[in-house]
């Protein structure tokens, strides 16, 4: 895989290549959910990463943007952008990669608590935005974003325990990819897990891929001031 930088202008320059252009791997969460995807998949993929001081990702990233347009996807000319939408792409393309399960039942549940964080959470993205760089370990977390946490720690829990684990749908799978920022921002703030939980989150961390992100994150120079005070 390599990186290229800059959006992508024109999408026939790389009709022959599959791409997925991201922002920032310290601060993005929605980027690292459509890289662990593309990784889970199996596809070969380019990097095309647009800086974070580009003014619409820096939006994105500050949650001051409407939409959310990276992570995207270029495959086979095809453009594919939105998480969700990347997701069930991948999954047509890569049906035997297990990103959804195969069980009808479990398939629907996944795609509930995936949507679920698609669009939810608002409270905990504002109060504790991706920072991998960054440990604050006593912060304080205000009553609505505990609120988020709670019902996150409630879905982890009702998922491991239904299908038995290790990851929430027994094996890895997109649910694990749309819930893993969580586990970034819970080491960064210093939430505290117990149990199955803590040993849940510790398996995301350890994945190989969020590893891999994890060192490209603490190879970026580039920094979001806002972003890097502990209030």
């Amino acid at each position: 895989m390599k990186a290229r930088f800059g959006a992508v202008k024109n999408p026939g320059d790389f009709m022959s290549r599959t791409t997925l252009t991201i922002s920032s791997k310290n601060y993005s969460s929605w980027s690292l959910r459509g890289w662990l995807m593309a990784k889970l998949a199996g596809v070969d993929f380019d990097e095309v990463v647009v800086a974070p001081d580009d003014a619409d990702a820096r939006a994105e990233i500050l949650l001051l943007s409407p939409s959310i347009l990276v992570p995207c996807l270029t495959y086979e000319g095809v453009r594919v952008w939105d998480t969700m939408a990347i997701g069930e792409f991948l999954n047509e393309i890569a049906p035997t990669a297990g990103l959804l399960p195969k069980d009808r039942a479990m398939r629907a549940h996944c795609r509930s608590i995936c949507g679920e964080m698609h669009s939810g959470f608002t409270s905990l993205r504002q109060a504790l935005p991706m920072n991998v760089k960054a440990e604050f370990p006593h912060f304080k977390v205000w009553s609505k974003a505990r609120g988020d946490i709670d019902r996150i720690l409630t879905i982890w829990r009702e998922c491991l325990d239904a299908y038995g684990g290790p990851f929430l749908f027994g094996a890895i799978g997109m649910a694990d990819a749309m819930y893993a920022p969580v586990v970034s921002r819970f080491r960064t703030y210093g939430v505290a897990l117990d149990g199955e939980l803590e040993a849940y989150a510790d398996r995301i961390w350890e994945w190989p891929a969020m590893q891999e992100w994890r060192e490209g994150a603490l190879a970026e120079k580039e920094e979001i001031e806002e972003l890097e005070v502990e209030f």
